[in-house]
């Protein structure tokens, strides 16, 4: 069954950790062994979702928000046990560092990884594993028309020292045919080094999402809107974003004042000139859809309201409140979609300054949207956060990545908000080590057909495991469980939840979709 959109009759749940916050020795989670337990862990607790961030090569303050590549993985989630298992490392090349155990320290994790990189490669061009060879040369071929020009970008990044690509040379910058051909043939070790790299992390995301098939658990991807400004994305493809003459973006992306930011939010990101992808029946949109979907089943299209009007903030302004709506692509760029994908699994980030034309279409095409519950506490009866204002077709979250951890939310909030609070609930009272619980049972008992918490709301953490606070360039992404937090009495607490709400996988079979329709 494709979703979404969600049948009517549809109930489930699931839980929201990225991929980094995985435990491993290696100072990092990653796609090996650790995350096919964890798909196990999520299988045994009546699980059927597993949402991550999204899994880009981070560029800019760590952020999986700010990748290099729209199409290229994150070398640092490759598993160094899987490459154990390939013949192409040693267990000693391994070992000898020490890491964190509850944080990614990420410039020790991208010197131990890029190590371990380097010596995949010298293995695999001294003759190790020649039956992959054939395997590597079609993922290349396949992969060409992004991975020829990431490939080079990062070679060349390594080059100049990691500096941002607008201060690189003047025919680099503007992609001069033959210095590019030049610089290639220069750089033919390192760009090698990197096609090898994506294939093999390519190669182990394939097992990763057929582990999760067979354990009945369903990968949501996480796809920015907007692409980084120092990023292959925009020195291979200038036509396709409003950039000067000197590749400077004219105006770049944030949003307005908000509940996060009583400035706005000044992102940087170039825009898209919407006109030059339209001639293209958006190829590339296509292309960055088609490349995620290969390794989940649903995309979590953030920022959705971007679709229908982006806000614009002409470039050099202090802050975002100078900034102004331009329309997006609107319901076309989702007909074109439809027609080259032939669905639609998708689920809208309708978040933030939501104006009607947002609702129009999401609705025309049937994307469910996000509710938050930390959102829904104000005192408005009508406030589109509370479950009884939901339809089915939603996913509800007790809070996301950007959010205070639920125990955090809770702790600072003024008595009254608190009091508000349990009031809403229908209960009498309680403390913090309450709240989380409260909201999580909360959005498992809606009528959303989908509900997903972090984990840590599942594991009742406080403001130490929170992921990532918007607006702060410095210290986000970091978190990470450890072993005996996904051991714990948690994981026993969710499937009891999940079986009174109606949400386990095996109340969805086909023998037992009459009863849960007779439950609802």
């Amino acid at each position: 069954m494709s979703l979404p959109p969600f049948p009517a009759d549809y109930r489930a749940s699931g839980v929201l950790l990225h991929i980094t916050s995985l435990p491993s020795p290696y100072g990092i989670g990653d796609v090996g062994p650790t995350a096919l337990a964890w798909i196990d862990r999520l299988h045994e607790a009546g699980q059927s979702w597993w949402q991550a961030l999204p899994v880009g090569p981070i560029g800019y303050g760590d952020s999986p928000y700010q990748p290099l590549s729209s199409f290229a993985g994150n070398g640092l989630l490759m598993s160094p046990d899987w490459l154990i298992e390939d013949g192409l490392l040693r267990v000693s090349d391994c070992e000898g560092r020490s890491f964190s155990s509850d944080t990614v320290d990420y410039d020790a994790v991208f010197l131990f990884k890029r190590r371990l990189l380097e010596l995949s490669w010298t293995n695999f061009t001294a003759g190790a594993r020649p039956d992959l060879r054939p395997a590597y040369a079609q993922f290349c071929q396949d992969h060409a028309c992004w991975l020829e020009d990431y490939a080079l970008f990062r070679a060349l990044k390594e080059r100049y020292g990691g500096a941002h690509y607008l201060t690189w040379p003047a025919e680099l910058i503007r992609r001069a045919p033959g210095v590019l051909a030049q610089v290639r043939q220069e750089l033919a070790s390192q760009i090698d080094q990197v096609r090898l790299a994506q294939f093999l992390l390519f190669r182990q995301a394939v097992r990763l999402k057929q582990h999760a098939q067979a354990r009945g658990v369903r990968l949501i991807g996480d796809l920015p809107f907007f692409v980084s400004p120092d990023s292959s994305d925009v020195w291979a493809n200038p036509e396709l974003f409003l950039l000067d003459e000197q590749g400077r973006p004219h105006v770049v992306a944030g949003v307005p004042p908000d509940y996060f930011s009583a400035e706005g939010q000044l992102w940087g990101n170039p825009v898209y000139d919407w006109g030059a992808l339209r001639r293209t029946c958006y190829r590339w949109w296509v292309d960055r859809l088609r490349a995620l979907f290969a390794h989940v089943d649903v995309i979590r299209l953030d920022h959705f309201r971007a679709f229908a009007a982006a806000w614009h903030v002409p470039a050099g302004a202090p802050t975002a409140q100078s900034g102004g709506w331009v329309p997006g692509p609107g319901a076309e760029f989702f007909s074109t979609v439809q027609k080259e994908l032939h669905e639609l699994p998708f689920i809208a980030e309708d978040l933030g300054l939501i104006t009607p034309d947002v609702h129009v279409l999401r609705d025309r095409f049937r994307v469910p949207g996000t509710r938050v519950l930390q959102f829904a506490f104000d005192g408005d009866a009508g406030n589109p956060y509370l479950p009884s204002n939901y339809v089915t077709n939603t996913v509800v979250y007790s809070g996301t990545h950007d959010n205070p951890t639920t125990r955090e939310w809770y702790e600072d909030l003024t008595e009254q908000q608190q009091q508000n609070f349990w009031s809403c609930l229908e209960l009498s009272g309680g403390d913090s080590s309450e709240a989380a619980p409260a909201l999580v049972s909360l959005a498992w008992s809606s009528i959303a057909a989908l509900a997903i918490a972090p984990l840590q709301d599942v594991l009742n953490l406080g403001r130490e495991a929170r992921m990532n606070v918007p607006g702060r360039a410095e210290g986000n992404w970091r978190w990470r469980c450890t072993q005996q937090m996904l051991s714990g009495s948690a994981f026993e607490w969710l499937r009891a939840l999940t079986a009174t709400s109606n949400r386990s996988a095996e109340l969805r079979s086909p023998q037992t979709v009459g009863s849960v329709e007779a439950a609802l």
